[in-house]
Protein backbone atom coordinates (compact mmCIF):
# COMPACT_ATOMS: atom_id res chain seq x y z
CA UNK A 1 0.00 0.00 0.00
CA UNK A 2 1.36 3.16 -1.13
CA UNK A 3 -1.51 5.90 -0.55
CA UNK A 4 -4.28 6.26 2.23
CA UNK A 5 -6.52 9.31 1.09
CA UNK A 6 -8.49 9.89 4.24
CA UNK A 7 -11.79 12.25 3.51
CA UNK A 8 -12.98 14.81 6.82
CA UNK A 9 -10.80 16.48 7.85
CA UNK A 10 -11.84 15.85 11.70
CA UNK A 11 -10.81 15.04 15.13
CA UNK A 12 -11.18 11.35 13.65
CA UNK A 13 -9.35 11.90 10.33
CA UNK A 14 -6.55 14.10 12.39
CA UNK A 15 -6.58 10.81 14.17
CA UNK A 16 -6.33 8.25 11.82
CA UNK A 17 -3.61 10.22 9.65
CA UNK A 18 -1.46 10.44 13.18
CA UNK A 19 -1.40 6.52 13.60
CA UNK A 20 -0.59 5.78 10.35
CA UNK A 21 2.41 7.91 10.63
CA UNK A 22 2.66 6.91 14.06
CA UNK A 23 2.79 3.23 13.20
CA UNK A 24 5.18 3.41 10.29
CA UNK A 25 3.54 4.35 7.10
CA UNK A 26 5.80 5.92 5.07
CA UNK A 27 3.70 6.15 1.67
CA UNK A 28 1.38 9.72 0.24
CA UNK A 29 -1.26 10.89 3.26
CA UNK A 30 -3.98 12.88 1.87
CA UNK A 31 -6.40 14.48 4.30
CA UNK A 32 -9.20 16.41 2.90
CA UNK A 33 -11.84 18.46 4.03
CA UNK A 34 -14.74 20.18 2.74
CA UNK A 35 -14.15 23.36 5.53
CA UNK A 36 -11.20 25.64 4.73
CA UNK A 37 -9.99 25.59 8.15
CA UNK A 38 -7.39 22.75 9.37
CA UNK A 39 -8.74 20.46 12.15
CA UNK A 40 -10.48 21.86 15.04
CA UNK A 41 -12.31 21.13 18.12
CA UNK A 42 -16.09 21.16 17.98
CA UNK A 43 -17.70 20.34 21.35
CA UNK A 44 -16.30 24.17 22.42
CA UNK A 45 -18.74 25.72 19.87
CA UNK A 46 -21.87 25.17 21.74
CA UNK A 47 -19.96 26.39 24.87
CA UNK A 48 -16.74 28.34 24.75
CA UNK A 49 -16.92 29.73 21.41
CA UNK A 50 -20.92 30.46 21.87
CA UNK A 51 -20.63 32.52 25.00
CA UNK A 52 -17.15 34.27 23.66
CA UNK A 53 -14.87 32.68 26.55
CA UNK A 54 -12.97 31.61 23.95
CA UNK A 55 -11.70 32.84 20.54
CA UNK A 56 -11.16 30.36 17.62
CA UNK A 57 -7.61 30.60 17.61
CA UNK A 58 -8.20 28.36 20.75
CA UNK A 59 -10.13 25.66 18.31
CA UNK A 60 -7.49 23.70 16.16
CA UNK A 61 -6.49 20.60 17.01
CA UNK A 62 -2.78 20.54 15.62
CA UNK A 63 -0.55 23.68 15.11
CA UNK A 64 0.67 23.93 11.86
CA UNK A 65 4.21 22.90 12.79
CA UNK A 66 2.64 20.19 13.62
CA UNK A 67 0.68 18.90 10.52
CA UNK A 68 4.03 20.10 8.42
CA UNK A 69 5.49 17.11 10.93
CA UNK A 70 3.08 14.56 9.89
CA UNK A 71 3.75 15.07 5.82
CA UNK A 72 0.55 14.95 5.17
CA UNK A 73 -1.20 16.79 1.75
CA UNK A 74 -3.86 18.57 2.91
CA UNK A 75 -6.55 19.37 0.38
CA UNK A 76 -8.95 22.30 2.19
CA UNK A 77 -12.06 23.60 1.48
CA UNK A 78 -12.22 20.53 -1.30
CA UNK A 79 -15.68 18.68 -0.73
CA UNK A 80 -15.64 15.57 -1.68
CA UNK A 81 -18.79 14.26 -3.97
CA UNK A 82 -18.26 10.80 -4.88
CA UNK A 83 -16.40 7.78 -5.06
CA UNK A 84 -14.89 5.29 -7.98
CA UNK A 85 -13.94 2.35 -5.83
CA UNK A 86 -12.46 0.65 -9.52
CA UNK A 87 -10.29 3.04 -10.13
CA UNK A 88 -9.37 3.85 -6.50
CA UNK A 89 -10.30 8.06 -6.68
CA UNK A 90 -12.09 10.12 -4.42
CA UNK A 91 -13.69 12.62 -6.82
CA UNK A 92 -13.64 16.40 -5.66
CA UNK A 93 -16.31 19.22 -6.43
CA UNK A 94 -13.44 21.58 -8.08
CA UNK A 95 -12.82 18.58 -10.87
CA UNK A 96 -10.19 17.07 -8.87
CA UNK A 97 -9.83 13.37 -7.96
CA UNK A 98 -7.13 12.05 -5.18
CA UNK A 99 -5.88 8.34 -5.71
CA UNK A 100 -5.77 5.80 -3.00
CA UNK A 101 -4.98 2.48 -2.20
CA UNK A 102 -6.32 2.72 1.38
CA UNK A 103 -9.26 4.69 2.43
CA UNK A 104 -10.65 5.73 5.50
CA UNK A 105 -13.90 7.65 5.63
CA UNK A 106 -14.50 10.57 8.29
CA UNK A 107 -17.25 12.69 6.57
CA UNK A 108 -18.90 13.02 9.95
CA UNK A 109 -22.78 14.27 9.58
CA UNK A 110 -24.82 17.87 8.99
CA UNK A 111 -27.60 19.03 10.67
CA UNK A 112 -31.22 18.32 10.19
CA UNK A 113 -33.21 20.98 8.95
CA UNK A 114 -36.75 21.97 9.33
CA UNK A 115 -39.33 23.41 6.41
CA UNK A 116 -39.14 27.28 6.30
CA UNK A 117 -36.21 29.85 5.26
CA UNK A 118 -35.26 30.78 8.83
CA UNK A 119 -33.48 29.40 11.75
CA UNK A 120 -29.35 28.91 12.40
CA UNK A 121 -27.31 25.25 12.93
CA UNK A 122 -24.42 24.55 14.88
CA UNK A 123 -22.07 22.43 13.51
CA UNK A 124 -19.00 24.14 12.04
CA UNK A 125 -17.00 27.14 13.81
CA UNK A 126 -18.76 29.58 10.95
CA UNK A 127 -22.02 28.38 12.18
CA UNK A 128 -21.17 29.22 15.86
CA UNK A 129 -19.73 32.99 15.05
CA UNK A 130 -22.72 33.63 12.59
CA UNK A 131 -25.12 33.20 15.82
CA UNK A 132 -23.04 34.40 18.42
CA UNK A 133 -23.14 37.49 16.63
CA UNK A 134 -26.64 37.78 16.74
CA UNK A 135 -26.65 36.85 20.74
CA UNK A 136 -27.11 39.61 23.11
CA UNK A 137 -28.98 40.51 25.97
CA UNK A 138 -32.87 40.79 26.01
CA UNK A 139 -32.58 39.00 22.40
CA UNK A 140 -34.97 36.49 21.96
CA UNK A 141 -33.74 32.83 21.16
CA UNK A 142 -35.59 29.94 20.56
CA UNK A 143 -34.04 26.62 20.24
CA UNK A 144 -35.84 23.82 18.23
CA UNK A 145 -34.78 20.10 20.12
CA UNK A 146 -33.86 19.86 23.91
CA UNK A 147 -31.31 17.07 23.32
CA UNK A 148 -27.67 18.16 24.37
CA UNK A 149 -26.61 20.50 21.87
CA UNK A 150 -29.74 22.36 21.88
CA UNK A 151 -29.40 22.29 26.03
CA UNK A 152 -25.88 23.36 26.02
CA UNK A 153 -26.52 26.14 23.18
CA UNK A 154 -29.71 27.30 25.65
CA UNK A 155 -27.46 27.59 28.15
CA UNK A 156 -24.94 29.43 26.84
CA UNK A 157 -27.36 32.09 25.48
CA UNK A 158 -29.16 32.07 29.00
CA UNK A 159 -25.77 33.23 30.27
CA UNK A 160 -25.23 36.12 27.41
CA UNK A 161 -28.59 37.62 28.98
CA UNK A 162 -31.12 35.84 26.26
CA UNK A 163 -34.70 35.07 26.89
CA UNK A 164 -34.80 31.76 25.60
CA UNK A 165 -37.36 29.39 24.79
CA UNK A 166 -36.57 25.64 24.36
CA UNK A 167 -38.78 23.59 22.68
CA UNK A 168 -39.02 20.12 22.42
CA UNK A 169 -42.22 17.06 21.18
CA UNK A 170 -41.07 14.23 23.44
CA UNK A 171 -42.97 14.76 27.18
CA UNK A 172 -39.44 14.34 28.73
CA UNK A 173 -36.32 15.63 26.82
CA UNK A 174 -33.77 13.08 26.50
CA UNK A 175 -36.49 9.93 28.13
CA UNK A 176 -35.56 7.75 24.85
CA UNK A 177 -31.35 7.76 25.64
CA UNK A 178 -31.37 8.38 29.61
CA UNK A 179 -34.72 7.75 31.31
CA UNK A 180 -37.54 9.94 32.13
CA UNK A 181 -36.48 10.53 35.94
CA UNK A 182 -32.83 11.19 34.89
CA UNK A 183 -34.39 13.09 31.65
CA UNK A 184 -36.14 15.49 34.22
CA UNK A 185 -33.46 16.00 36.24
CA UNK A 186 -31.50 17.46 33.71
CA UNK A 187 -34.19 19.60 32.25
CA UNK A 188 -35.50 21.22 35.48
CA UNK A 189 -32.07 23.33 35.31
CA UNK A 190 -33.16 25.11 32.19
CA UNK A 191 -36.20 26.30 33.98
CA UNK A 192 -34.43 26.98 37.38
CA UNK A 193 -31.99 29.35 35.32
CA UNK A 194 -35.14 31.20 33.37
CA UNK A 195 -35.25 29.57 30.09
CA UNK A 196 -39.00 28.89 28.73
CA UNK A 197 -39.17 25.18 28.48
CA UNK A 198 -42.06 23.82 26.26
CA UNK A 199 -42.09 19.97 25.98
CA UNK A 200 -44.60 17.84 24.10
CA UNK A 201 -44.93 20.51 21.00
CA UNK A 202 -44.40 19.67 17.49
CA UNK A 203 -42.57 22.30 14.94
CA UNK A 204 -43.78 22.47 11.33
CA UNK A 205 -41.91 25.52 10.30
CA UNK A 206 -39.38 28.19 11.05
CA UNK A 207 -39.24 31.24 9.49
CA UNK A 208 -36.62 34.34 10.22
CA UNK A 209 -38.86 35.76 12.86
CA UNK A 210 -41.07 32.64 14.20
CA UNK A 211 -41.32 29.36 14.65
CA UNK A 212 -44.79 27.71 13.60
CA UNK A 213 -46.25 24.75 15.52
CA UNK A 214 -48.69 22.41 15.13
CA UNK A 215 -51.98 23.55 15.51
CA UNK A 216 -51.06 26.82 14.17
CA UNK A 217 -49.79 29.07 17.35
CA UNK A 218 -46.39 30.78 15.96
CA UNK A 219 -43.70 31.44 18.64
CA UNK A 220 -42.14 34.54 18.21
CA UNK A 221 -38.14 34.85 17.98
CA UNK A 222 -34.87 37.23 17.04
CA UNK A 223 -33.31 33.91 16.56
CA UNK A 224 -33.79 30.15 16.18
CA UNK A 225 -31.45 27.47 16.53
CA UNK A 226 -32.41 23.96 14.63
CA UNK A 227 -31.18 21.72 17.06
CA UNK A 228 -33.00 18.57 15.47
CA UNK A 229 -30.73 15.89 15.10
CA UNK A 230 -28.12 14.95 12.29
CA UNK A 231 -27.91 13.31 8.76
CA UNK A 232 -24.43 11.47 8.18
CA UNK A 233 -22.60 12.56 5.10
CA UNK A 234 -22.68 10.02 2.74
CA UNK A 235 -24.53 11.21 -0.18
CA UNK A 236 -21.14 11.49 -1.81
CA UNK A 237 -20.80 7.48 -1.70
CA UNK A 238 -24.32 7.10 -3.91
CA UNK A 239 -23.18 4.56 -6.59
CA UNK A 240 -20.01 3.34 -5.13
CA UNK A 241 -21.13 0.07 -4.13
CA UNK A 242 -20.85 0.61 -0.10
CA UNK A 243 -23.46 0.05 1.85
CA UNK A 244 -25.18 2.83 3.53
CA UNK A 245 -28.37 2.82 6.22
CA UNK A 246 -27.62 5.68 8.55
CA UNK A 247 -24.24 5.72 8.06
CA UNK A 248 -21.43 4.11 6.27
CA UNK A 249 -21.74 0.08 7.14
CA UNK A 250 -18.88 -1.20 8.47
CA UNK A 251 -18.01 -5.03 10.29
CA UNK A 252 -16.84 -4.98 13.95
CA UNK A 253 -12.94 -3.98 12.59
CA UNK A 254 -14.35 -0.68 10.84
CA UNK A 255 -14.24 -1.83 7.44
CA UNK A 256 -17.05 -1.43 4.60
CA UNK A 257 -15.05 -2.82 2.24
CA UNK A 258 -11.54 -4.12 1.02
CA UNK A 259 -8.98 -1.10 1.79
CA UNK A 260 -11.87 1.24 2.67
CA UNK A 261 -12.70 2.07 6.38
CA UNK A 262 -14.11 4.68 8.16
CA UNK A 263 -14.57 6.32 11.72
CA UNK A 264 -16.48 8.78 13.66
CA UNK A 265 -19.96 10.06 13.57
CA UNK A 266 -20.36 8.84 9.72
CA UNK A 267 -19.54 5.18 10.42
CA UNK A 268 -22.02 2.41 11.49
CA UNK A 269 -20.12 -0.37 12.75
CA UNK A 270 -20.68 -3.26 14.88
CA UNK A 271 -19.43 -3.09 18.14
CA UNK A 272 -19.17 -6.46 19.38
CA UNK A 273 -18.54 -5.08 23.42
CA UNK A 274 -22.77 -4.68 23.09
CA UNK A 275 -23.52 -7.21 20.11
CA UNK A 276 -24.88 -4.13 17.70
CA UNK A 277 -24.64 -2.22 15.32
CA UNK A 278 -24.17 1.36 16.07
CA UNK A 279 -22.93 5.07 15.20
CA UNK A 280 -22.05 7.32 18.02
CA UNK A 281 -21.71 11.15 17.67
CA UNK A 282 -19.17 12.16 20.06
CA UNK A 283 -15.48 13.31 20.36
CA UNK A 284 -13.89 11.16 22.28
CA UNK A 285 -15.03 7.92 20.30
CA UNK A 286 -14.27 9.89 17.29
CA UNK A 287 -10.48 9.71 17.82
CA UNK A 288 -10.63 6.49 19.03
CA UNK A 289 -12.27 5.16 16.22
CA UNK A 290 -9.71 7.20 14.24
CA UNK A 291 -6.88 5.20 15.51
CA UNK A 292 -8.48 1.70 15.39
CA UNK A 293 -9.61 2.28 11.60
CA UNK A 294 -6.03 3.43 11.03
CA UNK A 295 -4.35 0.66 12.66
CA UNK A 296 -6.92 -2.01 10.95
CA UNK A 297 -6.31 -0.75 7.42
CA UNK A 298 -2.47 -1.04 7.78
CA UNK A 299 -3.00 -4.71 9.45
CA UNK A 300 -5.10 -5.55 6.47
CA UNK A 301 -2.61 -4.03 4.06
CA UNK A 302 -0.14 -6.19 5.74
CA UNK A 303 -2.45 -9.75 5.13
CA UNK A 304 -3.32 -9.44 8.81
CA UNK A 305 -6.99 -8.86 10.59
CA UNK A 306 -6.47 -6.33 13.03
CA UNK A 307 -8.02 -5.90 15.67
CA UNK A 308 -12.73 -5.37 16.51
CA UNK A 309 -12.90 -2.11 17.67
CA UNK A 310 -15.07 -2.70 20.95
CA UNK A 311 -15.11 0.63 22.52
CA UNK A 312 -17.07 1.79 25.92
CA UNK A 313 -18.31 5.06 24.43
CA UNK A 314 -17.93 8.57 26.99
CA UNK A 315 -19.39 11.55 26.28
CA UNK A 316 -19.73 14.25 28.25
CA UNK A 317 -22.27 17.57 28.47
CA UNK A 318 -21.73 21.17 30.07
CA UNK A 319 -24.79 23.14 30.43
CA UNK A 320 -24.60 25.91 33.30
CA UNK A 321 -22.14 24.32 36.42
CA UNK A 322 -23.86 21.46 35.81
CA UNK A 323 -21.20 18.37 34.11
CA UNK A 324 -22.63 15.46 32.96
CA UNK A 325 -20.49 12.60 32.05
CA UNK A 326 -21.78 8.66 30.44
CA UNK A 327 -19.82 5.70 29.54
CA UNK A 328 -21.20 2.60 27.86
CA UNK A 329 -24.55 2.28 25.57
CA UNK A 330 -27.59 3.79 26.91
CA UNK A 331 -29.87 4.00 23.97
CA UNK A 332 -32.48 0.54 24.45
CA UNK A 333 -31.95 0.31 27.95
CA UNK A 334 -34.67 -1.52 29.83
CA UNK A 335 -33.94 -0.17 33.26
CA UNK A 336 -32.50 2.33 35.36
CA UNK A 337 -31.15 2.94 38.72
CA UNK A 338 -28.87 5.15 40.91
CA UNK A 339 -26.79 3.60 42.82
CA UNK A 340 -25.46 6.62 44.05
CA UNK A 341 -25.99 9.81 45.33
CA UNK A 342 -29.63 11.78 44.76
CA UNK A 343 -31.37 12.89 41.70
CA UNK A 344 -33.15 15.64 43.48
CA UNK A 345 -29.62 16.97 44.56
CA UNK A 346 -28.55 16.60 41.29
CA UNK A 347 -25.79 14.99 42.25
CA UNK A 348 -25.69 11.18 41.25
CA UNK A 349 -24.85 8.07 39.47
CA UNK A 350 -27.68 6.26 37.61
CA UNK A 351 -26.98 2.68 36.01
CA UNK A 352 -28.57 1.07 32.63
CA UNK A 353 -29.66 -2.54 32.04
CA UNK A 354 -30.25 -3.85 29.01
CA UNK A 355 -31.41 -7.80 28.92
CA UNK A 356 -29.13 -8.92 31.99
CA UNK A 357 -25.92 -6.95 31.47
CA UNK A 358 -24.61 -3.52 32.45
CA UNK A 359 -24.67 -1.14 29.53
CA UNK A 360 -24.22 2.34 30.71
CA UNK A 361 -23.56 4.89 33.49
CA UNK A 362 -24.32 8.47 33.41
CA UNK A 363 -23.22 10.71 36.78
CA UNK A 364 -23.64 14.52 37.19
CA UNK A 365 -21.62 16.29 39.88
CA UNK A 366 -19.20 13.46 40.78
CA UNK A 367 -15.66 13.32 39.43
CA UNK A 368 -14.57 11.17 36.67
CA UNK A 369 -12.55 8.90 39.24
CA UNK A 370 -16.34 7.67 40.22
CA UNK A 371 -16.51 6.26 36.89
CA UNK A 372 -13.84 4.19 36.46
CA UNK A 373 -15.26 1.13 37.75
CA UNK A 374 -18.35 1.74 35.88
CA UNK A 375 -16.57 1.72 32.82
CA UNK A 376 -14.42 -1.52 33.77
CA UNK A 377 -17.53 -3.12 34.53
CA UNK A 378 -19.38 -2.74 31.39
CA UNK A 379 -15.83 -3.37 29.29
CA UNK A 380 -16.27 -6.43 30.95
CA UNK A 381 -19.73 -7.51 30.33
CA UNK A 382 -20.74 -6.94 34.37
CA UNK A 383 -24.06 -8.99 35.09
CA UNK A 384 -26.67 -6.21 36.24
CA UNK A 385 -26.80 -8.54 39.83
CA UNK A 386 -23.82 -8.51 40.39
CA UNK A 387 -22.74 -4.56 39.42
CA UNK A 388 -26.21 -3.00 40.55
CA UNK A 389 -27.85 -5.19 43.87
CA UNK A 390 -30.42 -3.55 45.21
CA UNK A 391 -30.05 0.45 43.72
CA UNK A 392 -33.08 2.01 43.74
CA UNK A 393 -35.23 2.30 39.93
CA UNK A 394 -35.12 5.29 38.42
CA UNK A 395 -37.29 4.65 35.87
CA UNK A 396 -37.45 2.74 32.29
CA UNK A 397 -36.64 2.98 28.58
CA UNK A 398 -38.82 2.88 25.88
CA UNK A 399 -36.73 3.16 22.76
CA UNK A 400 -35.11 0.32 21.49
CA UNK A 401 -33.35 1.92 18.44
CA UNK A 402 -29.54 0.71 18.56
CA UNK A 403 -28.50 3.93 17.35
CA UNK A 404 -25.57 6.58 19.02
CA UNK A 405 -26.47 9.53 21.15
CA UNK A 406 -26.53 13.02 19.84
CA UNK A 407 -24.41 14.52 22.77
CA UNK A 408 -21.83 16.95 21.56
CA UNK A 409 -18.72 15.69 23.85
Amino acid sequence: MRSVAVVGASAAGLAAVETLRREGFEGTVTLVGDEPHAPYDRPPLSKQILDARWEPDRLPLRSTAQLEGLDVRLRLGAEATGLDLDARAVELADGGCVAFDGLVVATGVRPRRLPGTGGHVLRTLDDALALRSRLAPGRRLVVVGAGFLGAEVAAAARGLGCEVTLLEPAPVPLSHAVGEDVGRVLSRVHTEHGVALRTGVSVVGVRDDRVLLDGGEAVGADEVLLAVGSLPNTDWLQGSGLTVVDGLVCDEYCAAAPGVYAAGDVARWHNPLFGVSMRVEHRTHAAEQGMAAARNLLAAGEGGEGRPFAPVPYFWSDQYDMRIQAYGHLRGHDEVAVVDGDLGERRFVAAYRTGERLTGVLAVGTSPKVLRSWRRAIAERAAWHDAVGGATTAGRGTDREAVGDAGTG
